[in-house]
Formats: C-alpha cells, sequence, structure tokens
C-alpha cells in the first residue's frame, strides 16, 4: 500500500481569522462577498469591543463600588454580543453566497422552476433573518452603553462615544439590508413580523443611544 497521500485541499479562511489588511482587501474586491451587511456586523463588533474596553478599566466614573459592579456585569453581557456579531460577519457573506447560488438553479421545466422558486425563497429568508439577528445584538449592546456611559471612566468617554456610533451605524446599516431583502418574500406573515421588530430595533436602538450620549455629557 502506498504512504504518499495528496494533502487535503486548503479551506478558504474565514474572515474572523484573516489579518486585518487582507479583510479589507476582500471588502474592497469586486467580489459581491463581503458586502455591507457583514460590513454592519464588523462595525457592530468594534464598537461592542470598545464598550468592553472601557467596562474594564479600574477607574471609574466616581469610584463607587456599585460602578464597579455594574461594569463588570455590563461587560459580562456585551462580550458575547461582540462574539455573536463577530461570526455574523461571516453568516451574512455566506447567507448571501446561498441567494446566489440558489438563482443558477436550472429553471426549464416546471418542476425545476418550483424548486428553483423555493430554494429562491429559503435562502432569502436566511439573508433577512441574518441583518435582524445584527441589530438585535447592537440594540442588547446599545442598552449595555447606557450603563457604561454612566459609570465608565470619564477618560474614556470619546471611546464610549465611538462604540455607540459605530454600533448605532451597524444596526442602521443591517436594517437597510432586511429592507432590500424582505421585498423579495411572498410570506406575508413572515414580512410584517420582521418589519414590525425592525422599526422596533430602530426606535429603541435611536433612544438608548440619545441617553448614552447625554449621560456622557453630563
Amino acid at each position: 500500500m502506498s504512504t504518499n497521500h495528496e494533502p487535503p485541499p486548503t479551506s478558504q479562511p474565514t474572515y474572523a481569522s484573516m489579518a486585518l489588511a487582507d479583510l479589507l482587501d476582500a471588502f474592497a474586491s469586486n467580489e459581491p462577498v463581503p458586502g455591507g451587511g457583514s460590513a454592519a456586523a464588523l462595525a457592530g463588533a468594534v464598537g461592542a469591543s470598545l464598550l468592553v474596553m472601557v467596562a474594564g478599566i479600574s477607574t471609574t466614573r466616581t469610584g463607587a463600588p456599585e460602578e464597579t459592579a455594574d461594569l463588570a456585569e455590563a461587560s459580562a453581557r456585551l462580550r458575547p454580543l461582540r462574539e455573536k456579531l463577530a461570526s455574523l460577519v461571516q453568516q451574512d457573506s455566506d447567507a448571501y453566497t446561498a441567494v446566489m447560488t440558489a438563482m443558477r438553479l436550472p429553471k426549464q421545466a416546471e418542476a425545476d422552476k418550483r424548486a428553483r422558486r423555493d430554494a429562491i425563497d429559503a435562502a432569502m429568508r436566511q439573508a433577512t433573518e441574518i441583518p435582524l439577528e445584527t441589530m438585535r445584538c447592537c440594540q442588547q449592546a446599545l442598552r449595555g452603553a447606557l450603563v457604561v456611559a454612566a459609570g465608565g471612566s470619564r477618560n474614556a468617554a470619546s471611546d464610549i462615544g465611538m462604540g455607540v456610533e459605530l454600533l448605532l451605524a451597524a444596526l442602521r446599516g443591517a436594517a437597510m439590508n432586511v429592507d432590500v431583502n424582505v421585498r423579495s418574500l411572498s410570506d406575508g406573515a413572515f414580512v410584517d413580523r420582521v418589519r414590525a421588530e425592525r422599526d422596533e430595533l430602530d426606535a429603541e436602538a435611536a433612544s438608548d443611544a440619545a441617553r448614552a450620549k447625554d449621560l456622557l455629557r453630563d
């Protein structure tokens, strides 16, 4: 028996494993992915990271013990949101790739047309759910930003403010993808639910971001 084996094919690196320069090149390429949805998730992950950083600084706004406890709790909630947003960078691109794959399915026979329509609908549904999940994570992170803005070090106010701005921009960017993708869906009940949640998340995020920025001015 021969002991010579061909090496396994090299898999495509995930965006999370790329060096920063390579990731930026991927966004700048003329390939369809990564696109705006992935960029939104990435911006949200960076925004959440800034809040985690400030929450971990030993110096708090007034030095009160309850601030330290509140910031530790906020950090514990923000860390998994950051990780989820980082994973959504890849998931958003994968969802769009699935849509393109479904659109390339054969459509000559009537059975092929039905199968293609079903595949496109399923892929578009997922491509709508992914940016909606990005919105959910950003809204929850902005809720945590209120705690960080209230108790975080005044010397880190600009870091908190940048985190808030990134999360709000990420949420609104993801909302654009939801708005575009939901138009292709025929399930009226699903569309209504998505649009209602999208509007609610947008309103809550705007309110929390404004409150957080007010706290930074105090």
